[in-house]
């Protein structure tokens, strides 16, 4: 069974959103609710500045804090090291969203159309049926499309290919090379967390 991971190219992020765009898309997630996000900020000094993007989403560690913070069994790792959450467990008592040293997860408050004046549009109808109010959501990779033996919805819209998924398990796979050859890093190491997403240096 695959270890699925993703690697992420600081030096090639041009902070464009393509990829939080496509994942609004791909899962229709309610106002407020943002799965993954890029994260910019300028560094060095007038007149040698320049602007950093920080691609940050679930991290699916080996060790989530989130699953064991949850006292419903709501969170759930499946084989393939995907972390996913059961809507259908979730109680929305937020122990989880506390525990994520990540800030991966989010609370749906309310269900509600982006426009207040229009209302819903067919998209939303249509998108909203995967979502309810009260409950916790974050990144599940887009479980859907890897078990049809696609990329995740972020992967495929990147311009830049700053996104790459694989088999972390697998050492030909395109993720695990670049993680080797680039010096790849996970967040927060010290934590014991053991994250899925690696990130290469810029």
């Amino acid at each position: 069974m695959a270890r699925y991971g993703m690697v992420i190219d600081l030096s090639r992020c041009i902070g464009c959103n393509t990829c939080t765009v496509a994942c609004k898309i791909k899962n229709a997630t309610p106002p407020g609710v943002q799965w993954c996000r890029v994260l910019s900020r300028e560094v060095g000094k007038y007149p040698d500045v320049r602007v950093t993007n920080m691609f940050m989403r679930c991290m699916h560690c080996k060790t989530p804090p989130c699953l064991r913070a949850c006292p419903t069994g709501a969170i759930y790792k499946r084989p393939d090291n995907i972390v996913a959450v059961d809507s259908n467990k979730c109680n929305g008592y937020r122990y989880c969203e506390t525990a994520c040293p990540y800030g991966a997860l989010n609370f749906v408050k309310e269900i509600k159309p982006y426009s207040s004046k229009f209302g819903f549009t067919l998209f939303e109808k249509a998108g909203y049926v995967g979502h309810k109010a009260g409950v916790v959501e974050k990144c599940n990779f887009c479980t859907d499309r890897v078990d049809a033996g696609l990329k995740p919805a972020c992967v495929g819209a990147c311009p830049t290919r700053t996104l790459q998924f694989g088999d972390l398990d697998n050492p030909n796979s395109e993720v695990s090379k670049l993680i080797t050859r680039r010096q790849g890093f996970q967040l927060l190491p010290k934590l014991g967390t053991n994250p899925a997403v690696y990130y290469l240096p810029a």
